[in-house]
């Protein structure tokens, strides 16, 4: 670097014209490339502006013969000279040329290269005029433990954001959540304090010590790359409606198109979170988990989610559920149970009549049945019956689907998936399951829900009261049961139209024979 010459007014006018033509186009620059760095532009106005107060002060005292004064301002205006040239080059450096090559530098950390640039500029300029700079050094170490131990605090928060910026642990950017649950976005990690903008429109100034000693939480961030933010929206349902279709239908709804601000992959899902809670609520509690894209836009994105949630329920009649105490008064009388006992028979005779098993059965007969039957319900995925079990029941089904899933690997642990063939789907009005109702063998194949089933289950003793008072209805009962057995082996088998007719009349035979067998006729 080259400075002027004492005395020099030629050379002191050159860097001045020279330094002022800097400026301006420092502040141009800025100006049209990054508006947001003008406070640097600033400081390089103060720099220069007090350099020339400086240099004219000089020539002043030089004038009126104060010759050691002047020497001193000739100092004093060299290092302001050269700490003007440093903020310029700096300021377009850090504030223009970086960024516009996609290199961004945080504050603190471009502060420190301009500070290295002053300490070898009051080098280099302090040797230029005779000046012993090891003494100087010696003298600025003693002064900096001074300050050291009367700003302990400041300086535990400057060296706490020195410390940010070289591990890098948080970035400007970066969406924080602070130890009091108040979470932002970070603006700028500074010497003593970290800025954090909140979500509505405040700011938080953070000592830089704090983010240090306490556990600081940086949201939609893993492994350092940027990641979707897990949300939830909360919702309830009251008991009358499974959850099995409530989580179906509002499933269908979040991921049937696009929602802004929600992530695609991974997908929204249902999810069913709680029941009654002390027994004081009629509700069950869902919740739909999503991933938001823009942390900064989580209470629309939530409120765009709750209108789809809202609107799919619409559509399938199920009303959101009010918290609520209620109270039930039921009055008992023989009029209205009997009332009730026959709503629920008239249920069971529709269903047994349905039964194709039972179509040659009589009226008094079919009562008799469904007097017996009891209601259950399955849920997607469970298992009615499995393969090997021995459970003296026929299923009605009034409602819902099924698979039957034989295995057909018979030294295999069992129908897992590896060894299941589904051999056949039943959909409601059907049955199943008669083979252990009339012989008590065991069952043949799993049988497994599809969906919500609703079932009527007929048990053994009261199929026992029926059969026992007619015994020859055992013919008509094997023929049918004799067709539905073929048809499963058949699948399951491979058996060809011949090897049908075959194995038709010696499964009838050997029906008839576990019928009489199995209820002692």
């Amino acid at each position: 670097m080259v400075f002027r010459a004492a005395g020099g007014m030629k050379t002191d006018l050159f860097w001045v014209i020279g330094m002022f033509a800097g400026v301006v186009a420092t502040a141009a620059i800025v100006n049209a490339l990054a508006p947001s760095q003008r406070v640097r532009v600033r400081r390089v106005v103060i720099l220069f502006v007090v350099y020339l107060a400086c240099l004219a002060l000089e020539h002043a005292l030089d004038a009126a013969g104060a010759t050691k004064w002047a020497g001193r301002m000739q100092v004093a205006a060299a290092l302001l000279q050269a700490f003007t040239l440093v903020n310029i080059v700096g300021t377009v450096g850090f504030s223009v040329a970086l960024p516009r090559l996609g290199v961004g530098f945080p504050m603190i950390a471009s502060d420190l290269v301009i500070g290295v640039g002053y300490i070898v500029a009051t080098l280099g300029v302090l040797s230029g005029h005779g000046l012993d700079p090891s003494s100087v050094l010696a003298t600025s170490a003693v002064v900096s433990a001074v300050l050291a131990i009367s700003l302990q605090s400041t300086l535990g928060n400057i060296l706490g954001g020195v410390a940010l910026q070289l591990d890098g642990s948080i970035h400007e950017g970066d969406w924080i959540q602070l130890e009091n649950g108040k979470q932002g976005r970070v603006k700028q990690v500074r010497w003593r304090h970290t800025v954090v903008e909140t979500r509505d429109w405040s700011t938080i100034i953070v000592p830089n010590v704090q983010l240090l000693g306490n556990n600081i939480m940086i949201l939609g961030k893993r492994e350092g790359r940027a990641v979707p933010q897990r949300m939830w929206v909360w919702f309830n349902v009251d008991f009358r409606f499974a959850p099995t279709r409530v989580i179906q239908v509002v499933g269908d709804a979040v991921n049937a198109s696009p929602i802004d601000g929600v992530a695609s992959d991974p997908k929204p899902n249902v999810v069913c979170m709680d029941f009654t809670k002390e027994m004081r609520e009629s509700f069950a509690t869902y919740a739909v988990r999503y991933w938001l894209t823009d942390l900064a836009a989580d209470d629309p994105t939530n409120s765009r989610v709750r209108t789809r949630i809202y609107t799919a329920l619409r559509r399938a009649g199920i009303p959101l559920a009010i918290p609520a105490r209620t109270m039930f008064v039921e009055v008992q009388d023989e009029a209205r149970t009997e009332l009730k006992s026959k709503r629920k028979l008239s249920e069971r005779l529709s269903a047994i009549k349905s039964v194709s098993l039972f179509r040659n059965l009589r009226e008094d007969e079919l009562e008799t049945l469904a007097e017996g039957m009891s209601h259950v319900v399955y849920t997607a995925g469970e298992v009615v019956t499995r393969q090997g079990a021995v459970a003296h029941w026929l299923y009605v089904l009034t409602s819902g689907t099924v698979e039957i899933r034989a295995n057909v690997d018979p030294d295999g642990p069992g129908p897992e998936p590896s060894h299941a063939k589904v051999v056949a789907t039943l959909k409601a009005p059907d049955f199943f399951g008669e083979m252990g109702l009339m012989t008590g063998e065991p069952r043949a194949a799993d049988v497994v829900a599809m969906g919500e089933v609703d079932c009527f289950r007929l048990g053994k003793q009261t199929f026992e009261q029926v059969l026992l008072e007619r015994p020859e209805i055992v013919g008509e009962l094997s023929e049918n049961m004799a067709a539905r057995r073929v048809e499963l082996i058949a699948v399951r088998d491979g058996l060809d139209a011949g090897e049908r007719r075959s194995r038709h009349a010696t499964e009838r035979e050997r029906i008839v024979d576990g019928i009489k067998g199995f209820f002692g006729l």
